[in-house]
């Protein structure tokens, strides 16, 4: 598959932080854990900076699904629950991915998450397209392959892999799709890489602080506290990470999530990276700031408050 030689000038320029607000779209897993639904309802309780146009559901396969198939189903749904929440509907909005993770045998088959992304991304003109993606990266991945002009028109911003001086790289969202992962940062599409272990797990947080700051805040920060507070029987002394909303903190805020220009990695196959400097640009993560990302979420779902 060819896809386009963007120039690094034009990709430095296109990766630079966003200064105002942006197009994007979510790509999720919603039900493999519980911080997507946070990053999701962050997104959209931050309309000064994002114009969410579509939500995208992404698979996955753990102790919460079947297979990636079911996975997808049920981050579907999830989305769904969420919208209700916040009254907002899911019509021409959400969209189904891909019912399988790529494989080297396999070639990408399209689904609504996929067209619609395609269709979003080739009438964006020359404004960027911001992708949030925040499990495997299938449904993007199948995207670029099946039509990879989508590299001169998407900037991916990731939650995948850890950070790179961690001595593995055996994330879940990306050793779920080893395909998708090294497609996402071998095809030269401008990439926002936020690593997990290393940078976005200090984002930590407990069920006093849900419990002071969420619980209350409409239906919608019921939901979110019932679900952060049973995800663990044993709350003294438990805290739980939720890394995806620092890839929506970059896009409200780029100065909450600092990054640098570096030269994209490699994926090997013990899932490690490797570093060629002769290799395209892409930005990275190499922290957060923990509490003003907190207050900033904590502030917007404060006006849902009953």
């Amino acid at each position: 598959m060819k896809f386009p030689d963007i120039a690094d000038t034009v990709r430095l320029e296109r990766l630079k932080p966003p200064a105002g607000k942006v197009r994007a779209v979510i790509d999720t897993d919603t039900f493999n854990e519980i911080d997507d639904q946070f990053a999701v309802v962050y997104a959209l309780l931050s309309p000064e900076k994002l114009d969410i146009e579509a939500i995208y559901a992404a698979p996955f396969y753990n102790k919460r699904s079947s297979g990636p198939g079911d996975g997808m189903e049920k981050s579907y749904d999830e989305i769904v629950r969420l919208l209700q929440r916040l009254g907002i509907s899911p019509e021409n909005f959400v969209f189904k991915g891909s019912t399988d993770f790529l494989s080297e045998s396999t070639s990408p088959v399209a689904n609504d998450a996929v067209s619609d992304l395609i269709a979003r991304a080739m009438d964006s003109g020359d404004e960027s397209l911001y992708v949030i993606a925040t499990g495997a990266v299938t449904n993007v991945a199948s995207a670029l392959l099946l039509e990879p002009e989508i590299a001169n028109k998407i900037v991916v911003v990731w939650l995948g892999g850890h950070a790179l001086h961690w001595p593995d790289t055996g994330e879940f969202n990306l050793k779920q799709d080893l395909r998708a992962s090294r497609v996402v940062f071998d095809c030269g599409v401008p990439l926002v890489h936020i690593p997990c272990a290393g940078v976005t797990s200090h984002l930590h947080t407990t069920v006093p602080e849900m419990r002071e700051h969420v619980k209350g805040r409409g239906e919608i920060g019921d939901y979110l506290f019932e679900i952060f507070s049973g995800f663990h029987t044993q709350h003294c002394g438990w805290s739980k990470v939720l890394w995806d909303i620092a890839a929506v903190a970059y896009l409200v805020d780029a100065s909450l999530v600092p990054t640098q220009v570096i030269h994209s990695p490699i994926i090997t196959s013990e899932k490690t990276w490797s570093i060629d400097r002769s290799r395209h640009l892409i930005r990275s993560a190499f922290m957060v700031k923990r509490d003003p990302i907190f207050r900033d979420l904590f502030s917007k779902l404060e006006l849902r408050r009953e």
